[in-house]
């Protein structure tokens, strides 16, 4: 630092806040602030640190050139969902910062930054750290490795974060902020940002240049096509009879949804979305098939079956996405992936386009403007969309005694919500529903996280959905299982005044593992709320348990019980005109219906049981693994 630089004194924790007020995103010349605000859950590791730093920011915003706007969460793993939520919600543009207590405080957020990085969202993260002086030592609720004191319980963050760094001295903040943000504004290394910041270092003062609070903006960049990479891709595709397009969240992450939508019009070829993707062209396209893979529709999985090139756009190829390598069934398919991360680019022995999405669609168009499927090809993808119609209509107006499938639900409120309202929902059997039923006509409507499939991400997640998109309906539909794992941000939803609806499915049971077990012949065994776990009410008398409806209400939510789907219908309406947080509470079948599906998905079957249904199990799990390959 030069002798003339002008500083000004700061603990560590006030710079950091200083610094973050003033970074900036900007894309397409839009430019927004990238930290948006603060959720914090103090402890002696970051009471006086962190939490005096948002204080004098809240009393002096001016001083550090901007406010840092704060919510106090109930549970840490819930406001790394909510931030991953805002992230998801603003395209990676914007985030929030999560600080935690030291130990336990701080290992709680790990989950949700596997969360993060496996769905590639940006969220910064500072979990306290043990005394980096090491006076007080061991501290409370530091953990103790005999082969080294250098490490805590904050290295679990490492393999689940994009960045990682630890704090021991105050002048290191500058460097380890300016890559922290570089991370977070990189289209291809984004997720899970971690600082482990000492207690004792955030009290610390420093002379910090004042260059480093100055407004810095970082440009997120559309990385164009190569020439010859293009050129490579375009050939593979015009030499295709059967192509398809598999869009994935990289579509909607770059906002390219119009430019997929003129793809598809230009050439006719059929386009199948991802949990990730959906929304990024309209259900009701001529070109779109709908969900691909071991969720998805039927009449995306045939065009799957049949496709000898697939173009994939901005997917990371889950194993749902592929039927666990079973979908693209072809001998001699190929694969075209455009991708920001070379490292799924080159998925499947893939031609590759390392490039951002927008910017290769329209280059595509451009370069296969002379291009169409085959008429045959399109007339048999009409057919099979029509046969998936009725198998829509088939699980949306079952009309079953005494209580609905949650299909019912699902498409009612599907008619329901507004093009730019939106749905959340995570893990379950619900995704699979939603990815095969759901017709979204908009990038913004499906807000499904299926990457980590992470139980209790719906709750939080709606309140990080709401503070990115005030007016937008926020409707988070949670199953009973996920709901006892994370509803404490209920309350937070509450204190904060943000108006979502909760559409609360009560079937007593973990449905989705429990219909799982069954077709893997372990009999649904621990999966229903009974007794040892292995069985379950086959009429419809009401199992005596948690009342998550009176649950709801102490944590200050209206509640709506509903028996039927008309009655669902009247309630959504009524907490769509309320201004309060609303849960529509409704029972529903344990044992589906469920859509249809020609797919399939690995899980593995003993090789040995005394018991019949396992080997039963075994024998058509050992029939499915023929179809089974490397996409090479």
């Amino acid at each position: 630092m030069a002798n003339s630089e002008q500083t000004v004194r700061l603990t560590a924790a006030q710079a950091t806040i200083r610094f973050l007020v003033n970074q900036y995103s900007e894309r397409d010349g839009v430019e927004q602030r990238l930290i948006a605000g603060a959720f914090g859950i103090f402890g002696h590791g970051n009471v006086a640190g962190l939490g005096q730093a948002l204080l004098q920011n809240e009393l002096d915003p001016e001083h550090d050139g901007d406010r840092m706007p704060y919510i106090m969460p109930r549970n840490e793993q819930g406001m790394v969902h909510a931030a991953s939520a805002y992230a998801k919600t603003k395209n990676r543009l914007q985030t929030m910062m999560c600080t935690s207590s030291i130990g336990p405080g701080a290992l709680n957020m790990v989950t949700g930054a596997a969360t993060a990085t496996t769905n590639r969202l940006p969220v910064l993260l500072f979990p306290s750290d043990q005394f980096a002086n090491r006076r007080p030592d061991p501290v409370l609720q530091q953990i103790e490795n005999p082969m080294t004191l250098a490490v805590s319980v904050n290295d679990a963050f490492r393999p689940v974060s994009a960045f990682f760094d630890r704090i021991e001295r105050p002048e290191q903040l500058i460097p380890s902020l300016m890559q922290a943000m570089q991370v977070l504004t990189d289209p291809a290394a984004t997720g899970a940002v971690t600082i482990a910041f000492p207690q004792d270092v955030q009290a610390e003062a420093y002379d910090y240049p004042l260059s480093f609070f100055e407004k810095r903006v970082w440009h997120v960049r559309r990385t164009p096509p190569e020439q010859a990479a293009l050129d490579r891709a375009v050939a593979l595709i015009k030499s295709a009879r059967r192509p398809l397009i598999v869009a994935g969240g990289g579509v909607i992450y770059s906002e390219a949804s119009a430019e997929l939508r003129a793809l598809a019009r230009t050439t006719g070829i059929p386009v199948a979305d991802t949990q990730a993707g959906k929304g990024a062209i309209n259900w009701d396209s001529p070109q779109a098939v709908g969900g691909v893979g071991s969720t998805g529709s039927n009449s995306a999985n045939h065009v799957a079956a049949e496709a000898d090139v697939v173009i994939g756009i901005g997917t990371r190829y889950s194993d749902f996405t592929t039927a666990s390598h079973t979908a693209f069934k072809q001998p001699d398919v190929k694969f075209v992936n455009v991708n920001v991360l070379p490292f799924d680019a080159i998925k499947h022995g893939a031609e590759m386009v390392v490039a951002d999405a927008r910017e290769t669609l329209r280059a595509l168009t451009e370069a296969l403007a002379d291009y169409r499927v085959e008429e045959e090809f399109a007339a048999q993808i009409s057919q099979w969309k029509a046969e998936w119609d009725e198998e829509y209509d088939r699980n949306a107006n079952r009309q079953l005694q005494p209580v609905p499938a949650q299909t019912e639900i699902f498409a009612a409120l599907n008619d329901l919500m507004g093009e730019r309202d939106i749905v959340i929902n995570a893990a379950g059997s619900m995704p699979g529903d939603l990815q095969a039923l759901w017709r979204a006509s908009t990038p913004e409507q499906y807000h499904v996280e299926y990457a980590f499939s992470c139980m209790g991400y719906e709750i939080p997640a709606a309140l990080g959905v709401k503070l990115a998109a005030p007016d937008s309906e926020v409707v988070a539909i949670v199953g009973d299982g996920t709901y006892q794992m994370l509803p404490m941000e209920l309350a937070t939803i509450v204190q904060e005044n943000q108006k979502v609806i909760l559409v609360l499915l009560q079937n007593y049971g973990f449905a989705s593992i429990g219909s799982l077990s069954e077709s893997r012949g372990s009999q649904r065994f621990g999966t229903q709320y009974q007794e040892g776990g292995a069985t379950h009410r086959e009429t419809g008398e009401r199992i005596p348990g948690v009342d998550i409806a009176a649950n709801a209400r102490s944590w200050g939510v209206d509640v709506l019980e509903v028996s039927s789907v008309e009655d669902f219908r009247r309630a959504y309406r009524q907490a769509e005109a309320s201004d309060r947080a609303t849960m529509i509470y409704v029972e529903t079948a344990l044992k589906g219906p469920n859509p249809d599906s020609i797919s399939w998905w690995d899980v593995a079957v003993p090789e040995v049981s005394r018991i019949e249904s396992t080997r039963q199990a075994r024998r058509e799990y050992e029939e499915a693994l023929k179809e089974q390959r490397f996409y090479l």
